[in-house]
């Protein structure tokens, strides 16, 4: 590889970086707010709503196309530097929200206190929950994408892309409701219905994200003519 290709392929690693921290800090910044979607109409599970969701899960499927792209490319090592990136860049967000909520508006504040509170005031809790589901997830989804890609010596990509974040996303949102409910932020009732319509969910959207993702490795072994199970070294 030459060393113009080196730094172009540096460049997109750095891109997808960004966007695998942007679409996680955002993801915990607005869990908060929860929507209903009904593809299937009023469809309820233990007595919720199918899809009663928070919008936070819109952005964070991306993470697990992501990662699983910089796997591919770039290798295991790779892409577990974006994910403790990832978590990094969320407590430092978290940390910043602190500060702010603490600090008292003035009287001519555009938003006061009280909106604020309402707005991030749970945001730690709810990070607290997404980084340890977080934290097991993402590295399991990184280590059974590689033990499938081992087993099929980087053929079916469709295998290990779909195993990983079917095994990770359950994994996650087991653990993020649960620990939500535990802190009080949301009620116990309502756990069955949001685990349940959380891993359907990222299930369809992981079936959906599989021909993006295989369009972009191939874009991307087109351009640096990587051969199966090849990947970019940026050491």
């Amino acid at each position: 590889m030459t060393q113009k290709d080196k730094k172009l392929a540096f460049s997109i690693y750095l891109y997808l970086g960004a966007l695998f921290i942007t679409s996680l800090v955002v993801s915990n910044l607005i869990f908060q707010k929860f929507f209903s979607w009904n593809p299937f109409g009023d469809v309820t599970v233990f007595g919720a709503p199918l899809f009663e969701l928070s919008v936070g899960i819109l952005p964070y499927p991306i993470t697990f196309l992501i990662t699983d792209l910089v796997s591919e490319i770039y290798g295991q090592k790779k892409a577990n530097q974006v994910v403790t990136a990832g978590i990094f860049a969320s407590f430092f967000s978290m940390g910043i929200i602190l500060i702010a909520n603490y600090s008292s508006a003035i009287p001519t504040s555009p938003v006061d206190d009280a909106t604020f509170t309402t707005v991030f005031g749970l945001s730690p809790l709810g990070v607290l929950a997404s980084m340890l589901a977080y934290l097991g997830a993402q590295y399991i989804d990184i280590t059974i994408y590689h033990f499938w890609k081992r087993m099929t010596k980087g053929r079916m990509l469709w295998l290990r892309n779909n195993f990983s974040t079917f095994s990770s996303q359950f994994i996650d949102t087991f653990t993020v409701v649960g620990l939500l409910c535990i802190f009080g932020v949301l009620p116990w009732d309502k756990f069955y219905g949001l685990l349940i319509s959380g891993v359907i969910f990222k299930i369809m959207i992981a079936l959906l994200d599989t021909p993006l993702l295989y369009f972009f490795v191939y874009l991307m072994r087109k351009r640096f003519n990587l051969k199966i199970e090849e990947e970019i070294s940026l050491d």
